[in-house]
């Protein structure tokens, strides 16, 4: 599973993989980065951490959301 990074950037936003130098994806607002993920991973499995604008942690995302192991049992 790969893992990428939404972070905020002086231009607006860009999801990055981690270890990457530049970005997969850029927007101008978090929403529209945000929104869009869905579609970037579609057929591909990968983990989002998606940051607040201060660059703190808000919360992490699975793609899809059926790979995500807090999901199963045990």
């Amino acid at each position: 599973m790969d893992n990428y990074h939404l972070s905020p950037t002086s231009e607006g936003w860009e999801l990055k993989k981690a270890g990457a130098d530049r970005a997969s994806k850029r927007a101008a607002t978090k929403q529209e980065l945000v929104s869009s993920l869905r579609e970037f991973f579609s057929g591909r499995t990968a983990s989002v951490k998606i940051h607040k604008a201060d660059g703190t942690l808000e919360e992490e995302r699975t793609y899809p959301r059926s790979a995500d192991p807090r999901g199963t049992k045990g």
